[in-house]
């Protein structure tokens, strides 16, 4: 194994929207030599072979194509100069900073005096989704059919099932209907469908695709090809097949986190991405974590942002190479939220990224209270008018200086509002 040579400031893993921007905002801010190691042999993350607009307006208040905003972002970091190494997987740690890397040039030692992880997440497949049955052709999850559909122009069939419906599945929509297949429908276990109105009315509406929800898909039938699957209804039990050769699964998003267990680092249980605090520390000196690892996918200009936010710590801390001795508050949270991000509230108070916590629920919510609490301590109340699973809602973090970092863990839970 060879070793890189010295003098690398950060290194930073995942050359997707997260990772590219803090690398960027790190050059911007003064920091000598970052790197970039992507596994892909081209940089830019999902975006690259997301072929529909929509991107870029938080980050670049412009409007992009996917494509063409991954773009930006490997021109942008190249002018900056990061270096930036694609085709290079990272296979282990060799201590808190250093770590081994795997490219058509063999394999590689590189150590830096901090590391950012900005490893992004997937969605979950059928296989861990358990739905038995065929083991046929035809059987995508949307990033694995938009490779197929936009990066190498092949078809991948003529009549669809879409898996899920929030915001990823009415993108498969428009991926589908590029390549040439009909969508037959879409299926939610959801009362609901999970995006906006407006992307839902460019998509699904515009192809005219029924939405079934309250079903489930309980068997994919097929022998070589994809030839049906077997839906059932929620509410009343009953089965019934629908003629397909594609099925899509969509959405049901999990952080990409080997890298981060093998080196050790402390899990959040709720959001199954490493612990970090508001400044993106996770419990490793000198790792930090950004973007989509920290929790499911968000928007890539939400996970740019994040990324921009984690550079300013790295920043602070080749700067000061001061690290909190405390471990953070961590953060629970009860159901039907389904996770908080981030997951700690560091003894240092630092706000998070965007100026507020995320959160996502598990089910349909009409008029509830979130509260903040620390043991028998309010520390925050906010109405909401009505949560929607799949898309994500804000809490501010305003009340960060009420924490008592000695204390016990915070508490976020949904209340029925207060009668008046």
């Amino acid at each position: 194994m060879t070793s890189a040579p010295p003098g690398i400031d950060v290194l930073i893993v995942g050359g997707g929207p997260a990772g590219l921007a803090a690398a960027i905002e790190l050059r911007r801010l003064g920091v000598g030599r970052v790197v970039v190691v992507e596994r892909e042999e081209q940089a830019g993350g999902i975006p690259r072979h997301a072929a529909h607009i929509g991107f870029g307006v938080r980050d670049m208040h412009r409007l992009f194509m996917g494509p063409q905003y991954a773009a930006r972002y490997v021109r942008l970091a190249e002018r900056s100069g990061v270096e930036v190494r694609t085709g290079t997987s990272v296979i282990d740690w060799h201590g808190a900073t250093m770590l081994s890397t795997t490219s058509p040039a063999g394999l590689t030692a590189i150590s830096a005096t901090a590391v950012l992880l900005a490893t992004g997440c997937r969605e979950r497949p059928r296989a861990a989704r358990r739905v038995p049955g065929d083991r046929p052709h035809g059987v995508f999850t949307t990033g694995s059919l938009q490779q197929f559909v936009y990066l190498h122009h092949q078809s991948v069939g003529r009549r669809a099932v879409v898996v899920g419906a929030e915001h990823v599945s009415f993108s498969a929509i428009l991926t589908l209907a590029h390549g040439g297949a009909s969508i037959v429908a879409m299926v939610t276990e959801h009362p609901r469908h999970q995006t906006y109105l407006p992307y839902k009315w460019l998509s699904a509406t515009r192809f005219r695709v029924p939405i079934l929800t309250a079903h489930r898909v309980t068997r994919v039938l097929g022998r070589r090809r994809v030839e049906a699957v077997e839906v059932t209804d929620l509410r009343s039990g009953a089965a019934r097949q629908l003629a397909c050769d594609t099925v899509v699964f969509t959405g049901d998003w999990i952080p990409d986190r080997e890298l981060a267990r093998r080196g050790g680092l402390v899990m959040d249980a709720a959001t199954r991405a490493p612990r970090v605090d508001g400044a993106l520390r996770t419990s490793a000196r000198g790792v930090f974590a950004a973007g989509n690892l920290l929790h499911g996918a968000e928007t890539a200009d939400i996970a740019a942002l994040s990324g921009r936010h984690a550079a300013r710590a790295v920043r602070h801390f080749l700067d000061s190479g001061t690290w909190p001795e405390q471990a953070p508050v961590p953060v629970r949270c009860d159901a039907p939220l389904q996770w908080v991000s981030p997951s700690a509230v560091g003894p240092d108070g630092v706000t998070p990224p965007h100026g507020y916590f995320i959160l996502r629920v598990s089910e349909f919510c009409a008029r509830t209270d979130l509260v903040v609490s620390q043991g028998s301590r309010v520390l925050w109340r906010q109405r909401y008018r009505r949560l929607v699973p799949n898309l994500s809602f804000c809490a501010a973090a305003t009340w960060l200086s009420q924490v008592d970092p000695h204390g016990e863990a915070l508490s976020f839970r949904l209340v029925e509002p207060a009668r008046s």
